[in-house]
Formats: structure tokens, sequence, C-alpha cells
């Protein structure tokens, strides 16, 4: 598995202490970047061993995750990132709506500090040019939990990084990544210079309309690429 060894860089964010929780932090951010896509299956030797941790503290971390509908265990075949079904899609996407819509109606007074925003604006537009489209993928998610911490939410970015690691599971599967996601690059810089000019009324507009058109386009395009997997 080409992403272990890159995995082993993450050992140090463990520290002294590890727990289960950490280990899941550290595989839910690995999972939400691309690197086990779904339907791979995750070796205990190899994650433990680069990791460090004991196979009880690892076996927790998949618990936690396979909790949060990232990992599903096959009876004597082990666990495997999930494949999600076309409806879980939706549901992705209808939650999504609800959270970040609300995370925007509900900023103060600005100036907003959309620094975040725009540094994975850049990232993403770096991408791009590179014909990085995992990449570009990338830096979506991460606007859309920079979007989401402005709210200043401990519980709410929780939250949304666990939705938005289901809804990378999706992209994997899709063929066409630039088609995917080059679109929503000159969307998500619309969106933050309407924050960047106080107007939280006119990107709260553009981010309900930039997830309903994504919640269409990704369901169509989904539903054609991987039948309706085992739940």
């Amino acid at each position: 598995m080409d992403s272990i060894g890159e995995l082993a860089d993450d050992r140090a964010l463990l520290g002294r202490t590890s727990t289960a929780e950490r280990v899941a932090d550290i595989l839910r951010t690995r999972i939400a970047e691309g690197f086990f896509p779904p339907g791979t299956r995750l070796s205990e030797d190899s994650i433990g061993g680069a990791l460090g941790v004991s196979r009880n503290t690892l076996r927790e971390a998949f618990r936690l995750l396979t909790h949060e509908r990232l990992l599903v265990h096959r009876l004597n075949r082990g666990v495997f990132v999930r494949v999600l079904a076309v409806d879980d899609v939706a549901d992705i996407y209808r939650t999504r709506r609800l959270v970040e819509c609300a995370v925007v109606r509900g900023l103060g007074e600005p100036p907003f500090p959309v620094a975040g925003l725009a540094a994975a604006v850049a990232e993403g537009e770096r991408a791009a040019r590179e014909e990085d489209w995992k990449g570009v993928s990338t830096a979506n998610i991460h606007f859309h939990r920079e979007l989401v911490a402005l709210a200043g939410s401990a519980r709410t970015d929780e939250l949304m990084r666990g939705v938005l690691a289901e809804l990378r599971l999706a992209f994997h599967i899709v063929d066409d990544p630039r088609g995917l996601h080059e679109p929503y690059l000159l969307r998500n810089q619309e969106i933050l210079d309407a924050l960047r000019e106080g107007d939280r009324d006119r990107a709260e507009h553009l981010l309900a309309r930039y997830l309903d058109d994504s919640r269409t386009r990704i369901g169509e395009v989904y539903a054609k690429a991987v039948d309706e997997p085992e739940r």
C-alpha cells in the first residue's frame, strides 16, 4: 500500500500518549485526502507498524471510523474503506447545505477572517495549473473546512470533518476528476470575494446554489459509476 510510507510521517502527531481517537483522526484525514480509496483493505500490521500503535488501539480507531461510516468490517475478510450508496451521497449534501449555509448566515459583522479560505482557493488554483485534479479536490475539501471553521465551533468542525471525509469517498469512484472539480474553482473564488466584501447574504446565496448544483452533478455521475454497494 503506497500510502503506508507517508502514513509513518504522521507518527509524530500521536505524541507519547497515543490514543485511538488520535489514530482515528489521522486515518480520517488520510481518507479525506484520498490516500485510502473506497474498497481499500486496511492492514492492521502495516498501519499499526507505521504509526507505532498497538493492535488493540488500532482496532478501536477502526471501530470509531466504522461508526462514522467511513469504514466497514467484513466478516473473515477485514476492515475496508466504505463504498457509498447513491442515497448516501444525497444525504451528505443535505447535511452540508444545512450546516454550511447556517455557518455563513450566522457570521457576525464584517470583516470576516477569510485567510484560510483564500489559502485554499490558491491551493486549488496551483493544483489546477499542474493538472493535479486530486489536488484540486483536496483543496476544495480544505476550502469547505475553512468555511465551516468560521463558526468557531469545535463540534461543528468535528461533524464536518466526518461528512467531508465521507464525501471524498464518492469522489474516488468518478473517472473524470477534472470535469467534476474544475468548475468549482471559480465558484469558491466567488464565495471568497463575497465574504471579503462583507456581503454575507450574497455568499450564502452563492453557496446554496453551489451545493445544489454539486449535489445534482455528483449524484448523476456517481449513480452511473457505481452499483448500489452492500450497506
